[in-house]
């Protein structure tokens, strides 16, 4: 059985079409986007360029989809103390501010002023405007205004209650799931397909039983942050609350979506949450500076796809979408996000479509880089479905049944054949 791919070959952008028959319209779509997001920049050479988010923007408009009658264009508030300490300790959030005034600082017990996130002037209020977008995105789904949000510039999944870490000082998706629950949402599935796994949200509700973090991501045996092994479940008020997928590097599309397929909707569709917020870093692509995984930006769109698929099915659509890593600001990130987008406001954009001419002259004369000329890599997506049997040999099988025996005995689900 091959994986399912959403208009992959067609020419509309009219309507996407799920997985077993389901088909969704035109939902209210909130996404986040201000000039003012890429003021979170911790200066030049760092890996978390600024320009990602900028590209992805002007990408996403060349291709028409911040103009879509049903898709709204939020600018993100600086999140105040009172809403970052619903997941941050007071503390922490008074360590960012010292910083954030005097960034010749260097604070190692919370994270900040190091190698990976150097200090900067104006760093708090750069943070928390990102977690206010994805705080923004929250309130959207709970009031009613939006059915799918998306903040590319959030998923900042790294941050802990405690300590900045990985390019991440606040935890925005953190806080849109803690807002959900705050709001009266009594399940939030949080699905990271980041390359590094997702630690400061794992922690953050790792004894919470109301929110099951699922993470599939390079083995932290040769990757950073050198956790997200299948023997972390959760604590001991939510044992099974917290799903980890290692992958091993070098893992490509086939894989890694076969591995998302064996584990994810399963226990997504035991758990039936309410809203599905998910981490969508394209640092899994093969080009990638930073990682060992072989993914395209095909099958970083059918992952998007499938998280698609699954807040139609168990969530009535409500789902929230962030960002994350990704490192190849002209060749990857713009794409993957783009792709993000469309998928979420139900516009999906065909793999074949050329970049728009406009944007691959700007990143020419802006970088001096030939851009993409389509918006796929023309990669072969098709994936073996678990019911086609379990492969002993097979390393990435091998890490999927690690998985599946941790956790699905704890849903009533066989780790052999469910």
């Amino acid at each position: 059985m091959a994986g399912l791919s959403a208009e992959a070959g067609s020419g509309s952008l009219s309507v996407m079409t799920f997985a077993h028959g389901l088909s969704l319209p035109a939902l209210p779509t909130t996404v986040v986007w201000d000039a003012a997001m890429t003021a979170y920049n911790f200066g030049p050479g760092h890996p978390m360029a600024p320009d990602r988010m900028d590209l992805t923007a002007r990408l996403a408009g060349s291709l028409g989809l911040l103009d879509l009658d049903h898709v709204m264009l939020a600018s993100p508030e600086v999140a105040g103390d009172d809403e970052l300490t619903a997941v941050h300790s007071p503390e922490f959030v008074a360590a960012v501010r010292r910083v954030s005034e005097d960034p010749w600082t260097v604070d190692e017990a919370h994270g900040l002023g190091t190698e990976d996130d150097p200090a900067f002037a104006g760093m708090h209020e750069a943070a928390a405007r990102l977690a206010g977008g994805s705080l923004l995105a929250a309130s959207a789904i709970l009031d009613g205004s939006a059915v799918r949000a998306v903040n590319f510039g959030g998923g900042l999944h790294h941050a802990s209650r405690d300590r900045a870490s990985g390019f991440c000082i606040y935890n925005d998706a953190a806080l849109a799931v803690s807002r959900l629950l705050d709001g009266g949402v009594r399940r939030v599935a949080y699905i990271d397909v980041d390359a590094h796994h997702g630690d400061g949200t794992q922690s953050i509700f790792w004894n919470d039983p109301r929110v099951l973090t699922i993470s599939l991501h390079e083995t932290g045996m040769t990757l950073f942050p050198g956790t997200g092994f299948a023997n972390e479940i959760g604590g001991p008020d939510a044992l099974g609350s917290a799903v980890n997928v290692a992958l091993p590097a070098g893992t490509g599309d086939a894989g890694w979506l076969r591995a998302f397929h064996a584990v994810v909707p399963q226990l997504v569709g035991a758990f039936q949450p309410e809203v599905i917020v998910s981490q969508h870093g394209c640092d899994s692509h093969r080009l990638d500076p930073l990682t060992h995984l072989n993914v395209s930006v095909d099958g970083q769109r059918e992952a998007a796809t499938a998280v698609a698929n699954l807040a139609a099915r168990h969530c009535d659509n409500r789902w929230i979408a962030t960002g994350g890593g990704g490192y190849h600001i002209t060749g990857v990130v713009p794409r993957a996000w783009s792709h993000l987008i469309g998928i979420a406001a139900g516009r999906p954009v065909p793999l074949r479509t050329p970049v728009p001419e406009a944007w691959r002259t700007y990143v020419h004369e802006r970088y001096g880089i030939a851009a993409p000329e389509l918006m796929g890599d023309d990669a072969d997506v098709w994936w073996r479905s678990w019911e086609v049997g379990f492969d002993p040999n097979d390393e990435v099988d091998r890490t999927v049944m690690a998985t599946r025996k941790e956790v699905f005995p704890l849903y009533g689900l066989d780790p052999w054949f469910d």
